[in-house]
């Protein structure tokens, strides 16, 4: 069941800032996905605590760019985003394995 509701960890600069300084872990989640099921699923994955729940939607947005062939237009997905504050003293290592 968790799976299909936390889709992958979101890896950017701003995300890393997050969980490093405020302990705050950033999710791509399941667009029908709700708070209570984000927090269950985060719980049973990762064996932590979780204290809150904040979602996002982002919107898709069209992109276009320069080649050898011409103009090239496409569209970026919109999401869903979960940003998740843990309880302190909690931590997610998704460089665990590596």
């Amino acid at each position: 069941m968790s799976n299909a509701i936390l889709l992958k960890p979101i890896i950017s600069e701003k995300a890393e800032t997050l969980s490093e300084d405020l302990n705050q872990y950033t999710f791509m989640v399941a667009k029908t996905a709700n708070k209570v099921e984000i927090r269950k699923a985060v719980e049973a994955m990762y064996g932590v605590s979780v204290d809150s729940v904040r979602t996002l939607r982002t919107p898709g947005k069209l992109k276009t760019r320069n080649t050898k062939s011409g103009m090239v237009k496409g569209k970026v997905s919109s999401y869903k985003k979960a940003i998740v504050k843990l309880l302190e003293g909690e931590e997610i290592d998704f460089f665990g394995d590596i």
